[in-house]
């Protein structure tokens, strides 16, 4: 089963997971220090929930969740057939998941990504900007915002941006 995913910024986690525990009837699948996820049967929805104060209520991307790596790579080539761009993360870490993804930017620069989720994981991700952090630390420096909404990500020594949330043109 595909399910669309819609990954929001929340001010307070606690607050946010109470919340939408009721409104969809079901408590999180996966929660870890500055971030919750809900399957959410129906509708169906993947719902994920990343703490990042001051930007609670904004979308930190969206995407759609597929049963297999090989559902990742048909839409691998039909989008790059259709000429969109696209940003492959093959058995990259995430999300305390390791996931085969692509992903795309749609006009108005919104994030996409379509991907699957081949193991569940204890750590956030596995980028060695992230070593040194908790993992609560290492969700908003992974898919923090830059307080216009786009994504900022971890900053390396070289400057250059970091983030397993946001594709390379996002970084």
């Amino acid at each position: 089963m595909s399910r669309v995913q819609l990954a929001l910024n929340v001010d307070d986690l606690e607050q946010a997971v109470e919340f939408y525990s009721a409104l969809f009837g079901t408590e999180p699948a996966k929660r870890k220090p500055g971030y919750a996820n809900f399957a959410v049967e129906q509708p169906p929805l993947k719902l994920v929930l990343i703490e990042n104060p001051g930007q609670g209520g904004s979308v930190n991307h969206l995407g759609v969740e597929v049963e297999s790596s090989e559902k990742v790579h048909a839409e691998i080539a039909r989008l790059s057939e259709a000429g969109l761009f696209t940003e492959e993360q093959i058995a990259t870490t995430c999300c305390f998941a390791t996931q085969d993804k692509v992903w795309v930017t749609g006009p108005n620069s919104e994030r996409w990504e379509v991907y699957a989720v081949l193991a569940d994981t204890e750590h956030f991700g596995t980028a060695p900007e992230f070593a040194e952090l908790n993992d609560g630390e290492a969700v908003q420096a992974c898919c923090g915002t830059d307080g216009r909404g786009a994504a900022s990500g971890a900053e390396t020594e070289t400057g250059s941006k970091v983030a397993c949330c946001a594709p390379a043109a996002a970084r």
